[in-house]
């Protein structure tokens, strides 16, 4: 690295240290280039400190809580007491050291990168500043992993309460009484589901029918029947129409006229892009900032890259691992295939698992495809103690029904994520449905359940 008066060159410079700036920085200094890493919180981002790691921390401590309070009638008897100090106490020492990126820095340090916390202001293609450092100036390229934030809506009178984000919830130390969660994707309905087994009396309120609103509809349903069994009351369908905060109570009005009260207040109604009206300018680029448009190379113009969740390509950890991969290769020169999104996979960690893969039965009919669609119950039949055990969920296809290809597939169950890989090596292929029908399937697998599936779609109409 050279400093010529006020400026720091580099080969390359990485504005944003989460999952993908470390990974694309740590590839580049590893192959001999010169890197500078920008950071202005923690290297790692999101999903060590706050997001995958802690909150699986909170949902495997929760469902250790379920399966104990499924031993009574099934095996024998067992008194289940939940104690929150030890999972708190886990997420503060075990997965962020206390929110501390040190580990991180010096891993980064010892790939041969050079990491400077603060906040890197974009300029042009090729600079960046960052306040008491001066400029910074990419020889060879500008890679841009900045990331999103929550995402707030502007709801009257939330601004002016304690309300609290996803970040908030992975710091407590204490759980309140009780919780409303507005918003019922994934991280709402992963959080409400943890508390409740917690003893947190949970109310999650979202506009949509169902939860998992951009899913399956089954995805939703069975969804929410498993959450109201267990208490959770949930309130969909109806927007929020205000939020107040008195005497250490919260009040959120809904527009059909419902109040509901809590302790405490989490908004999880998703994530925005971090880049400014500033920044898109002098990237150069036309119309209203948001996330960064990219070619099949993840470059946003010559001698700009992009990564990770900025690109909105998903909001990820395994997006962003892909795509820093990419970009890695792009600016060594070493070869790839174009990216390519048509077997992503997502998993919502609630209890039954949801994984999905590819497009949903409504984003195939949208695109113009004419569909077939199976599904098969897990386990097929409806003997209550199946239900008490906790193993149900059911497998999904959406079938391409002139190629015979597999367009997507939803996995819900015990072990849906894990069921999921099956699907999405599928997808991923291009392997013909009828394929599957010749495998030999273990039994009794909850995998098993794809063969059933895969004859409701040779018995289906479109």
């Amino acid at each position: 690295m050279t400093k010529t008066g006020g400026t720091t060159e580099a080969d390359v410079i990485v504005v944003g240290l989460g999952v993908a700036g470390e990974a694309v920085a740590g590839t580049l200094a590893e192959a001999g280039l010169e890197v500078i890493g920008v950071e202005a919180e923690l290297v790692g981002g999101e999903c060590p400190y706050w997001g995958c790691i802690p909150t699986k921390m909170m949902i495997r401590a929760a469902d250790l809580l379920a399966e104990g309070r499924r031993i009574t009638g099934l095996a024998g008897s067992a008194d289940v007491r939940a104690e929150w100090s030890l999972v708190a106490d886990r997420i503060r020492n075990e997965a962020t050291d206390n929110w501390n990126d040190q580990v991180a820095v010096d891993r980064l340090v010892g790939k041969g990168a050079r990491v400077i916390h603060g906040h890197g202001r974009i300029i042009s293609p090729r600079e960046v500043e960052v306040a008491g450092v001066g400029r910074l100036t990419a020889r060879r390229g500008l890679v841009i992993t900045t990331g999103t934030t929550s995402s707030v809506p502007p709801i009257p009178g939330l601004a002016d309460t304690p309300y609290w984000t996803s970040r908030n919830a992975v710091n407590a130390e204490e759980l309140p009484v009780s919780l409303i969660i507005i918003g019922a994707g994934a991280i709402g309905t992963e959080i409400g589901q943890a508390w409740a087994r917690f003893g947190v009396a949970v109310t999650i309120l979202d506009a949509a029918p169902r939860p998992l609103p951009q899913e399956e509809p089954e995805s939703g349903e069975l969804l929410a029947s498993v959450l109201e069994a267990e208490g959770i009351a949930l309130h969909l369908g109806a927007g929020i129409e205000s939020v107040s905060h008195r005497g250490g109570s919260f009040t959120v009005t809904t527009a059909d006229g419902a109040q509901f009260h809590a302790e405490a207040l989490l908004v999880a109604t998703g994530r925005r892009p971090t880049l400014d009206a500033d920044t898109w300018q002098a990237l150069g680029l036309d119309g209203k900032p948001g996330t960064l448009p990219t070619d099949d190379r993840l470059q946003v113009r010559q001698g700009v890259w992009a990564a990770g969740d900025i690109t909105g390509h998903g909001a990820f950890t395994h997006v962003a691992t892909y795509e820093a991969d990419l970009v890695a290769r792009a600016i060594l020169g070493r070869p790839s295939p174009p990216a390519s999104y048509h077997a992503l996979p997502r998993v919502a960690f609630t209890d039954p698992e949801i994984g999905a893969v590819g497009l949903t039965e409504a984003q195939a009919r949208e695109a113009g495809f004419r569909v077939k669609t199976g599904v098969a119950q897990i386990p097929e039949t409806s003997r209550g103690w199946i239900h008490k055990a906790g193993n149900h969920g059911f497998i999904k296809l959406v079938v391409d029904a002139d190629t015979g290809m597999l367009l997507g597939a939803t996995s819900a169950g015990p072990t849906g994520g894990e069921v999921l890989g099956a699907l999405a090596v599928v997808v991923h292929a291009r392997v013909p449905v009828a394929a599957l029908e010749s495998m030999i399937y273990a039994y009794p697998t909850f995998h098993r359940g794809i063969l059933d599936a895969v004859r409701a779609v040779q018995s289906a109409g479109t």
